[in-house]
């Protein structure tokens, strides 16, 4: 196993980087498996993207029914400072799901959670709602309802 000197021997270290190479490429398998099933693909590529398109309107829903556009400010908050990246500073403009369409969505989704609990001076809100018009790679149309979790108010 190893020589007089205390250096390991050839077949040792033949057999070390074998196992060095094999847990390498198994976490590189591994990468990509997780890629295609988690909501934001860390890690994962794609050689040739989607060509998928997405907006949504975005909507404040009031306990009384009301539903307010987050296009205007509101108890001093701006949707467009309160999430950014991504497009979604401005949903309701038509956007290339660069990310892919699923992804995009899972995005929209947390941001959507994100401002329903990061805005406390808002006591209207009930809960945010995105109405999300999408096209996966140049298929027709489809329309998808995204909720964010429900707020206590007042």
């Amino acid at each position: 196993m190893t020589d007089s000197d205390g250096a390991l021997d050839t077949a040792t270290r033949r057999w070390a980087r074998r196992v060095v190479v094999v847990v390498f490429v198994l976490a590189q398998v591994g990468f990509v498996v997780r890629a295609y099933r988690a909501p934001h693909a860390e890690f994962g590529y794609q050689m040739f993207p989607e060509s998928s398109t997405w907006s949504a309107d975005v909507v404040r829903v009031t306990p009384d029914g009301r539903r307010i556009s987050v296009e205007a400010p509101w108890s001093g908050y701006e949707w467009s400072e309160l999430v950014q990246g991504r497009g979604l500073t401005r949903p309701w403009s038509e956007h290339h799901a660069d990310s892919g369409l699923d992804r995009q969505l899972a995005f929209l989704d947390e941001a959507l959670d994100w401002v329903a609990r990061n805005t406390p001076s808002d006591t209207e809100t009930l809960y945010l709602e995105a109405t999300v018009t999408s096209s996966f790679n140049g298929r027709p149309s489809e329309t998808t309802t995204l909720r964010s979790t429900r707020r206590d108010v007042p």
